[in-house]
Protein backbone atom coordinates (compact mmCIF):
# COMPACT_ATOMS: atom_id res chain seq x y z
CA UNK A 1 0.00 0.00 0.00
CA UNK A 2 1.07 3.36 -1.04
CA UNK A 3 1.78 5.64 2.41
CA UNK A 4 -0.67 8.95 1.93
CA UNK A 5 0.13 12.26 2.21
CA UNK A 6 -2.20 14.91 3.37
CA UNK A 7 -2.15 17.72 1.19
CA UNK A 8 -1.57 21.29 3.40
CA UNK A 9 -4.21 22.14 5.32
CA UNK A 10 -7.13 20.09 3.43
CA UNK A 11 -8.93 16.91 4.42
CA UNK A 12 -7.19 15.29 1.09
CA UNK A 13 -4.70 12.60 1.88
CA UNK A 14 -2.74 11.69 -1.59
CA UNK A 15 -0.09 8.91 -2.98
CA UNK A 16 3.49 11.06 -2.92
CA UNK A 17 3.37 10.27 -6.57
CA UNK A 18 0.54 11.16 -8.44
CA UNK A 19 -0.11 11.25 -12.32
CA UNK A 20 0.29 14.25 -14.67
CA UNK A 21 -2.20 13.52 -17.08
CA UNK A 22 -1.73 16.16 -20.08
CA UNK A 23 -0.46 12.77 -22.32
CA UNK A 24 -3.83 11.22 -21.45
CA UNK A 25 -5.91 12.32 -24.36
CA UNK A 26 -3.90 15.91 -24.64
CA UNK A 27 -4.03 15.58 -28.36
CA UNK A 28 -3.48 19.29 -28.74
CA UNK A 29 0.27 18.94 -26.50
CA UNK A 30 1.31 15.86 -27.82
CA UNK A 31 1.93 14.11 -31.36
CA UNK A 32 0.38 10.42 -31.82
CA UNK A 33 -1.76 9.78 -28.64
CA UNK A 34 -3.60 6.78 -28.32
CA UNK A 35 -6.84 6.95 -26.15
CA UNK A 36 -6.69 3.51 -24.98
CA UNK A 37 -3.02 3.65 -23.69
CA UNK A 38 -4.05 7.36 -22.22
CA UNK A 39 -7.03 5.08 -20.51
CA UNK A 40 -4.84 1.92 -19.84
CA UNK A 41 -2.33 4.43 -18.11
CA UNK A 42 -4.91 5.54 -15.26
CA UNK A 43 -5.88 2.02 -15.12
CA UNK A 44 -2.53 1.27 -14.29
CA UNK A 45 -2.16 4.47 -11.49
CA UNK A 46 -4.83 3.35 -10.09
CA UNK A 47 -4.49 -0.81 -9.80
CA UNK A 48 -0.74 0.56 -8.16
CA UNK A 49 -1.64 2.44 -5.70
CA UNK A 50 -1.80 6.00 -7.10
CA UNK A 51 -4.65 7.95 -6.19
CA UNK A 52 -3.72 11.67 -7.29
CA UNK A 53 -4.68 11.97 -11.24
CA UNK A 54 -4.06 15.91 -12.13
CA UNK A 55 -5.97 16.55 -15.60
CA UNK A 56 -7.16 20.02 -16.95
CA UNK A 57 -9.66 21.56 -19.04
CA UNK A 58 -6.58 22.45 -22.15
CA UNK A 59 -5.55 18.88 -22.21
CA UNK A 60 -7.27 18.04 -25.46
CA UNK A 61 -9.07 20.53 -24.70
CA UNK A 62 -11.51 18.45 -22.50
CA UNK A 63 -10.61 15.23 -24.11
CA UNK A 64 -8.39 14.18 -20.93
CA UNK A 65 -11.05 14.89 -18.49
CA UNK A 66 -13.77 12.91 -20.46
CA UNK A 67 -11.23 9.27 -20.62
CA UNK A 68 -10.56 10.07 -16.82
CA UNK A 69 -14.42 10.18 -16.23
CA UNK A 70 -15.11 6.73 -18.52
CA UNK A 71 -12.02 5.04 -16.20
CA UNK A 72 -13.85 6.15 -12.99
CA UNK A 73 -16.79 4.98 -14.08
CA UNK A 74 -15.35 1.69 -15.27
CA UNK A 75 -13.46 0.81 -11.90
CA UNK A 76 -16.14 2.29 -9.80
CA UNK A 77 -13.72 3.61 -7.18
CA UNK A 78 -14.26 7.39 -7.44
CA UNK A 79 -14.61 7.74 -3.71
CA UNK A 80 -11.08 6.75 -3.37
CA UNK A 81 -9.78 9.12 -6.28
CA UNK A 82 -8.53 12.46 -5.55
CA UNK A 83 -9.42 14.25 -8.74
CA UNK A 84 -7.26 17.54 -9.62
CA UNK A 85 -8.28 19.57 -12.82
CA UNK A 86 -8.06 23.13 -13.77
CA UNK A 87 -9.81 25.51 -15.65
CA UNK A 88 -9.69 29.09 -17.40
CA UNK A 89 -8.92 28.73 -20.98
CA UNK A 90 -11.48 30.30 -23.21
CA UNK A 91 -11.73 30.68 -26.54
CA UNK A 92 -12.88 33.78 -28.39
CA UNK A 93 -12.56 33.91 -31.88
CA UNK A 94 -10.52 30.99 -32.50
CA UNK A 95 -7.70 32.55 -29.63
CA UNK A 96 -7.17 31.56 -25.89
CA UNK A 97 -7.54 33.88 -23.38
CA UNK A 98 -7.58 34.00 -19.42
CA UNK A 99 -10.88 34.65 -17.76
CA UNK A 100 -10.88 34.45 -13.81
CA UNK A 101 -14.02 35.58 -13.29
CA UNK A 102 -16.40 34.10 -11.03
CA UNK A 103 -18.94 33.26 -13.71
CA UNK A 104 -16.71 31.68 -16.07
CA UNK A 105 -14.89 29.62 -12.86
CA UNK A 106 -18.58 28.45 -12.03
CA UNK A 107 -19.67 27.76 -15.54
CA UNK A 108 -15.87 25.52 -15.66
CA UNK A 109 -16.43 23.73 -12.59
CA UNK A 110 -20.35 22.82 -14.02
CA UNK A 111 -18.65 21.59 -17.36
CA UNK A 112 -15.49 19.87 -15.68
CA UNK A 113 -17.93 17.77 -13.44
CA UNK A 114 -19.87 16.61 -16.74
CA UNK A 115 -16.69 15.61 -18.41
CA UNK A 116 -15.49 13.96 -14.96
CA UNK A 117 -18.77 12.10 -14.93
CA UNK A 118 -18.37 13.17 -11.01
CA UNK A 119 -20.69 14.99 -8.29
CA UNK A 120 -17.76 16.42 -7.27
CA UNK A 121 -14.15 17.61 -7.89
CA UNK A 122 -11.33 17.11 -5.00
CA UNK A 123 -8.92 20.05 -6.35
CA UNK A 124 -9.75 22.67 -8.91
CA UNK A 125 -7.21 25.16 -10.15
CA UNK A 126 -7.34 28.22 -11.73
CA UNK A 127 -4.95 27.57 -14.39
CA UNK A 128 -3.62 31.23 -15.34
CA UNK A 129 -4.16 34.32 -14.29
CA UNK A 130 -6.09 37.02 -16.31
CA UNK A 131 -5.35 40.85 -16.16
CA UNK A 132 -8.91 41.63 -14.58
CA UNK A 133 -9.92 39.69 -11.74
CA UNK A 134 -9.15 40.59 -8.43
CA UNK A 135 -7.58 37.45 -7.46
CA UNK A 136 -9.76 37.21 -3.83
CA UNK A 137 -12.64 37.42 -5.75
CA UNK A 138 -11.96 34.53 -8.38
CA UNK A 139 -11.10 32.31 -5.12
CA UNK A 140 -14.04 33.09 -3.99
CA UNK A 141 -16.08 32.08 -5.89
CA UNK A 142 -14.59 28.98 -5.46
CA UNK A 143 -14.85 28.86 -1.85
CA UNK A 144 -18.92 29.24 -3.14
CA UNK A 145 -18.27 26.38 -4.83
CA UNK A 146 -16.66 24.23 -1.92
CA UNK A 147 -19.64 25.80 0.36
CA UNK A 148 -21.94 23.75 -2.28
CA UNK A 149 -19.37 20.45 -2.39
CA UNK A 150 -19.04 21.22 -5.54
CA UNK A 151 -15.15 20.86 -4.78
CA UNK A 152 -13.39 19.86 -1.87
CA UNK A 153 -10.42 22.39 -2.15
CA UNK A 154 -9.07 24.98 -4.12
CA UNK A 155 -6.00 25.38 -5.69
CA UNK A 156 -4.05 28.28 -7.88
CA UNK A 157 -1.44 27.66 -11.12
CA UNK A 158 0.93 30.08 -12.22
CA UNK A 159 0.51 32.67 -10.08
CA UNK A 160 3.20 35.24 -9.04
CA UNK A 161 3.90 35.57 -5.02
CA UNK A 162 1.86 38.93 -5.56
CA UNK A 163 -0.89 37.29 -6.82
CA UNK A 164 -1.05 34.31 -4.29
CA UNK A 165 -1.09 36.39 -0.99
CA UNK A 166 -4.14 38.74 -3.48
CA UNK A 167 -5.58 35.00 -3.54
CA UNK A 168 -5.26 33.65 -0.35
CA UNK A 169 -6.63 37.52 1.48
CA UNK A 170 -8.56 35.12 3.08
CA UNK A 171 -7.19 31.92 3.67
CA UNK A 172 -9.04 30.37 1.32
CA UNK A 173 -6.18 29.30 -1.38
CA UNK A 174 -4.95 25.11 -0.20
CA UNK A 175 -2.86 24.33 -3.05
CA UNK A 176 -0.40 25.85 -5.67
CA UNK A 177 1.05 24.29 -8.82
CA UNK A 178 3.97 26.10 -10.32
CA UNK A 179 7.19 25.48 -12.41
CA UNK A 180 9.94 24.12 -9.91
CA UNK A 181 12.80 21.66 -10.56
CA UNK A 182 16.56 21.89 -9.93
CA UNK A 183 17.32 23.96 -12.12
CA UNK A 184 14.75 26.90 -11.43
CA UNK A 185 14.39 26.96 -8.24
CA UNK A 186 13.25 30.64 -8.13
CA UNK A 187 10.06 29.41 -6.23
CA UNK A 188 12.49 28.71 -3.00
CA UNK A 189 13.08 32.88 -2.96
CA UNK A 190 9.28 33.55 -1.97
CA UNK A 191 6.92 31.05 -2.67
CA UNK A 192 7.91 28.05 -0.78
CA UNK A 193 8.33 30.08 1.94
CA UNK A 194 5.30 31.66 2.24
CA UNK A 195 3.60 28.37 1.17
CA UNK A 196 5.34 26.69 4.48
CA UNK A 197 4.13 29.66 6.31
CA UNK A 198 0.55 29.52 5.79
CA UNK A 199 0.06 25.38 5.16
CA UNK A 200 -0.38 25.76 0.98
CA UNK A 201 0.45 22.64 -0.05
CA UNK A 202 3.20 23.43 -3.33
CA UNK A 203 2.92 21.52 -6.33
CA UNK A 204 5.36 21.52 -8.68
CA UNK A 205 4.90 20.96 -12.74
CA UNK A 206 8.17 19.94 -15.30
CA UNK A 207 9.86 18.87 -12.29
CA UNK A 208 12.31 16.68 -14.71
CA UNK A 209 13.08 20.05 -16.30
CA UNK A 210 11.36 18.29 -20.10
CA UNK A 211 13.94 15.21 -19.35
CA UNK A 212 16.89 16.91 -18.49
CA UNK A 213 17.29 16.07 -14.79
CA UNK A 214 15.79 12.14 -16.11
CA UNK A 215 19.44 11.01 -16.88
CA UNK A 216 18.97 10.13 -20.37
CA UNK A 217 21.22 12.74 -22.17
CA UNK A 218 24.15 13.04 -23.12
CA UNK A 219 26.64 15.51 -25.22
CA UNK A 220 25.61 14.40 -28.42
CA UNK A 221 22.37 14.20 -27.84
CA UNK A 222 20.08 16.35 -30.57
CA UNK A 223 16.64 17.96 -29.80
CA UNK A 224 13.68 18.74 -32.58
CA UNK A 225 11.29 19.35 -29.85
CA UNK A 226 10.65 22.71 -28.14
CA UNK A 227 14.07 21.59 -26.16
CA UNK A 228 15.96 22.92 -29.03
CA UNK A 229 14.84 26.45 -27.91
CA UNK A 230 15.31 25.88 -24.56
CA UNK A 231 18.08 27.74 -22.76
CA UNK A 232 18.54 25.22 -20.65
CA UNK A 233 19.65 22.94 -23.34
CA UNK A 234 21.39 25.47 -25.10
CA UNK A 235 25.66 25.23 -26.01
CA UNK A 236 27.87 25.62 -22.54
CA UNK A 237 24.91 25.80 -20.35
CA UNK A 238 23.71 22.72 -21.45
CA UNK A 239 27.47 20.82 -20.90
CA UNK A 240 27.35 22.45 -17.81
CA UNK A 241 23.72 21.24 -16.69
CA UNK A 242 25.46 17.41 -18.10
CA UNK A 243 27.79 18.12 -15.60
CA UNK A 244 25.76 18.29 -12.87
CA UNK A 245 23.19 15.59 -13.47
CA UNK A 246 26.01 13.11 -13.92
CA UNK A 247 27.04 14.04 -10.29
CA UNK A 248 23.48 12.89 -9.45
CA UNK A 249 23.49 9.65 -11.23
CA UNK A 250 26.51 8.97 -8.84
CA UNK A 251 24.31 8.75 -6.05
CA UNK A 252 21.38 7.02 -7.86
CA UNK A 253 24.13 3.96 -8.95
CA UNK A 254 25.54 3.68 -5.27
CA UNK A 255 21.42 3.02 -4.78
CA UNK A 256 20.77 1.03 -7.57
CA UNK A 257 18.12 3.44 -8.69
CA UNK A 258 17.79 5.68 -11.64
CA UNK A 259 18.73 9.90 -11.77
CA UNK A 260 15.04 10.69 -12.21
CA UNK A 261 13.90 8.85 -8.87
CA UNK A 262 16.76 9.89 -6.65
CA UNK A 263 16.01 14.08 -7.96
CA UNK A 264 12.23 13.30 -7.47
CA UNK A 265 12.53 11.70 -4.12
CA UNK A 266 14.46 15.49 -3.42
CA UNK A 267 11.41 17.22 -4.10
CA UNK A 268 9.76 15.53 -1.27
CA UNK A 269 12.62 16.09 1.35
CA UNK A 270 10.88 20.28 0.32
CA UNK A 271 8.68 21.94 3.11
CA UNK A 272 5.30 22.38 1.75
CA UNK A 273 5.90 19.53 -1.15
CA UNK A 274 3.45 16.70 -0.34
CA UNK A 275 3.47 14.96 -3.62
CA UNK A 276 4.82 14.96 -6.75
CA UNK A 277 2.42 14.31 -10.75
CA UNK A 278 4.94 12.96 -13.18
CA UNK A 279 3.56 12.20 -16.06
CA UNK A 280 4.04 9.14 -17.98
CA UNK A 281 3.31 8.54 -22.27
CA UNK A 282 3.03 4.38 -21.78
CA UNK A 283 1.93 2.15 -18.29
CA UNK A 284 4.73 1.38 -17.67
CA UNK A 285 6.56 4.66 -17.22
CA UNK A 286 3.42 4.83 -14.68
CA UNK A 287 4.96 1.94 -12.92
CA UNK A 288 8.40 3.69 -13.40
CA UNK A 289 7.34 6.79 -11.25
CA UNK A 290 6.71 4.78 -8.72
CA UNK A 291 10.02 3.52 -8.21
CA UNK A 292 10.74 7.11 -6.45
CA UNK A 293 8.69 5.75 -3.20
CA UNK A 294 11.74 3.28 -2.86
CA UNK A 295 14.50 5.85 -2.61
CA UNK A 296 15.59 6.95 0.89
CA UNK A 297 17.62 10.53 0.90
CA UNK A 298 20.47 10.51 3.80
CA UNK A 299 20.55 14.29 5.20
CA UNK A 300 24.12 14.34 4.16
CA UNK A 301 22.71 13.33 0.30
CA UNK A 302 20.27 15.85 0.70
CA UNK A 303 22.35 18.71 1.14
CA UNK A 304 24.74 17.53 -1.52
CA UNK A 305 22.00 17.46 -4.47
CA UNK A 306 20.94 21.06 -2.70
CA UNK A 307 24.61 22.22 -3.29
CA UNK A 308 25.34 20.58 -6.72
CA UNK A 309 22.70 22.88 -8.33
CA UNK A 310 23.33 25.63 -6.42
CA UNK A 311 26.67 26.04 -8.10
Amino acid sequence: MVKKNQLGKTDLYVSPIGLGTNAVGGHNLFPNLNDETGKEMVRTAINNGINFLDTAYIYGPEHSERLIGEVLKETGNRKEMVIATKGAHKFVDGKVVFDNSPAFLKESVESSLKRLQTDYIDLFYIHFPDNDTPKNEAVGALKELKEAGKIRAIGVSNFSIEQLKEANKDGYVDVIQSEYNLFKRWAEKDLLPYTAENNISFIPYFPLASGLLGGKYHKDSTFIDGRAKNPLFQGETYLKNLEKVEKIREIAQAKDAETAHVVLAWYLTRDSIDALIPGAKQPDQVMENLKTLEISLSQEEIEKIDHIFHN
